[in-house]
Formats: C-alpha cells, structure tokens, sequence
C-alpha cells in the first residue's frame, strides 16, 4: 500500500511459505527502488508482527534487519500490538 510517500507491506506469515513470500516482496521491493533512485530510509523501516500464529521472523532489506516495533503512529492513528506489550 502506498500514501503519498509511505509504504506499507503485509501479509499472512503463518508459514515458512508466507515468511519467504513476503522476504521475496521486500527483494522486489528494493529492486524497484534501486531502478528507480527512489531509496528507502531503512533507518524508518519497520517491522510489527500480529497474530499467535506469527513466528516473529526477521526481515532485512539491502541486507540491513529492520528494526521490530510493538507500536506505531501512523497517519494520527496509534497501531499496537498488544500481544506483544504484554510479554
């Protein structure tokens, strides 16, 4: 999903396969930034799992591990993952 310059990409990581899914989403993703010499600030990409079935897999991007949050402001909307606060 993108708004104005915000990105944001999800999706279901129950298993090896969505895990690897979305690693190679990320890939694409800095591939198509490296081509269009629209860089990410990897220092502002985050990582928020959600669900009990969610593993909590590390991702990276230009072999640089984004950083795991818990909680984030986003557009005036504060997103929590209370399962994880909880721990």
């Amino acid at each position: 999903m993108k708004f104005a310059d915000d990105t944001k990409l999800y999706g279901k990581v129950g298993t090896s396969q969505g895990i690897e899914a979305l690693r190679k989403d990320l890939a694409s993703l800095s591939e198509w930034a490296d081509k269009w010499q629209m860089k990410f600030n990897i220092g502002k990409c985050k990582v928020m799992h959600f669900g009990g079935k969610n593993s909590e897999a590390e991702y990276n991007m230009d072999n640089i591990k984004l950083e795991v949050i818990s909680e984030e402001k986003d557009l005036g909307v504060i997103i929590t993952n209370l399962a994880t606060r909880l721990k």
